[in-house]
């Protein structure tokens, strides 16, 4: 699996934490970024996103939303080919 995959969350967030885990089950790397105390960072989650809640999740650039979200697609089996995307940069 090969795609660029990030984690806007906070330290103390439950979803945050069940996305990661969910994540690290389908051995994807991914970047976690803290937004707890960037009101900047949570701004343009804002702005890309239309939500503030926390986590966010984008793969390869596309927001696919929190945890929720990708644990549906993963019912759905269509986690693990957006996983396997290489990004296009």
């Amino acid at each position: 699996m090969s795609a660029d995959v990030v984690v806007y969350r906070t330290p103390y967030c439950p979803y945050c934490v069940r996305a990661a885990m969910l994540l690290q089950r389908k051995g994807v790397a991914f970047r976690e970024v803290d937004v707890s105390n960037d009101p900047e960072a949570r701004e343009r989650l804002l702005q890309q996103t239309g939500q503030r809640t926390v986590p966010q999740i984008f793969i390869n650039g596309a927001s696919v939303g929190g945890y929720d979200d990708i644990a549906l697609l993963d019912r759905r089996g269509a986690l693990d080919p957006l996983l396997r995307e290489a990004p296009t940069r």
